[in-house]
């Protein structure tokens, strides 16, 4: 049984951040498990710029932020195992793996970053009617056929979902000669960021039908045509709103799934919202000693985010095996009120000593002109003022030390529009 300080499961974006800052904060033995024959994870087929400009304050491409990390990593002699497949993880943080040369085998952690990312959700979770004919491809599977193999999945296009894969290869296959003709979203919002909308969809003249989904899908051999029609409130579609449209290719962009086959096998506590672990202020999970960020904890929107998130793992991962560990007091539950969807950590403890309490959270429709309270308990310790809110944009909140220790006492806080 192999034996290290820290092992991160993903070598994306989040792992090589966590694994980074834990070897800074002065952790010896290290390792990235990695499923895939190199690092960098998704960032290498997101060949489009707008990556690192909170991190490195310019702009990147997605290898190209990667490779950043990766150096790093390879500097820091960080050991990695490629092309190495995590099939299972225990709360004693026992890991179990296989890959070509050592075939199945163990290791023993003192501490575990769980950094395996997300998946696209599939057709079949979606119950559209009609044949499965060729033509039909997530978002991203065809954002790695164009970028990373040079082959395009088709000449007319229509794309339902308007997540970010969906929105940024609307404009990508329209760079390469396709022709989009439609967007489709089944919410009354789009579920891109608003950028993406602008650059990838405006400037580029494709439709955006909100409260619209594919009912139909024609073809036996390949895709000839799908049947859009519009929902009502219920997202049942209204009959009569039918329209064919005809295309050969229909790419899928509807949601994300954090990767957390593992998580539920170490008995980590998971919240139903997220579909991600539980986590403290310190993003450790239920299970002491096992810490996740980035996609796998929630989906974000910007790697950047990811990438801070990771490096705060990484370093509470270190002062975990460091047993730098305050005293435990009593947890304060953090949750969402009106409008707003969910919180990342889900808890915390006053006697954190950190310096500001970092709280993300999703609203769970467009909102303009509101108010963000914070409430402990029942009294309102703070209000901020919100132009605009949408589900596709993560939002934060600070909360510094001194307002924390007056929270004494409280049971929960809670995020709430007003």
């Amino acid at each position: 049984m192999y034996s290290y300080d820290i092992v991160v499961i993903g070598g994306g974006p989040a792992g090589l951040a966590a694994a980074l800052s834990a070897r800074e904060e002065g952790a010896e033995r290290v390792l990235i498990l990695e499923r895939e024959k190199e690092l960098g994870g998704i960032l290498n087929q997101c060949i489009h710029n707008g990556f690192g400009l909170h991190t490195f304050h310019e702009e990147l491409t997605g290898p190209e932020y990667a490779a950043r990390f990766i150096g790093r990593v390879r500097e820091q002699k960080i050991e990695c195992m490629l092309e190495t497949t995590v099939i299972g993880l225990s709360k004693e943080k026992e890991i179990t793996a296989m890959n070509r040369e050592q075939g199945l085998f163990h290791i023993k952690a003192k501490a575990v970053v769980l950094a395996m990312g997300c998946r696209e959700r599939p057709r079949g979770a979606l119950s559209i009617p009609g044949y499965r004919p060729a033509g039909i491809f997530s978002a991203g599977t065809a954002q790695r056929f164009v970028n990373i193999e040079g082959k395009m999945p088709g000449k007319e296009v229509v794309i339902l979902g308007s997540g970010d894969i969906g929105l940024i290869m609307a404009r990508r296959m329209t760079l390469e000669g396709a022709k989009v003709k439609v967007v489709a979203e089944l919410m009354p919002y789009s579920g891109g960021l608003k950028r993406n909308i602008v650059q990838c969809l405006n400037d580029y003249n494709i439709p955006l039908k909100l409260s619209h989904t594919v009912v139909g899908i024609d073809g036996k051999e390949r895709v000839c045509g799908v049947t859009l029609a519009q929902v009502d409130d219920n997202k049942k579609p209204i009959p009569g709103t039918e329209e064919y449209i005809s295309c050969d290719t229909l790419l899928l962009s509807v949601g994300l799934i954090p990767e957390n086959e593992l998580s539920l096998e170490a008995g980590v506590p998971m919240d139903r919202i997220t579909q991600g672990p539980i986590v403290n202020e310190h993003l450790e999970t239920g299970i002491s000693g096992i810490f996740a960020c980035g996609n796998v904890l929630h989906v974000h929107d910007l790697v950047d985010f990811v990438s801070e998130e990771a490096k705060n793992a990484g370093r509470y991962a270190a002062h975990y095996i460091k047993a730098v560990k305050k005293e435990q007091t009593e947890e304060i539950v953090i949750r969402g009120g009106r409008g707003v969807r969910y919180t990342v950590p889900q808890k915390f403890q006053i006697e954190n000593g950190e310096e500001t309490l970092l709280i993300r959270f999703r609203v769970d429709n467009v909102y303009k002109d509101k108010v963000l309270g914070i409430f402990a308990d029942d009294r309102e310790i703070r209000h901020i003022k919100k132009r605009m809110l949408a589900p596709g944009e993560m939002e934060e909140v600070r909360i510094k030390r001194e307002e924390l220790l007056a929270l004494k006492g409280c049971k929960e806080l809670v995020l709430a529009l007003e």
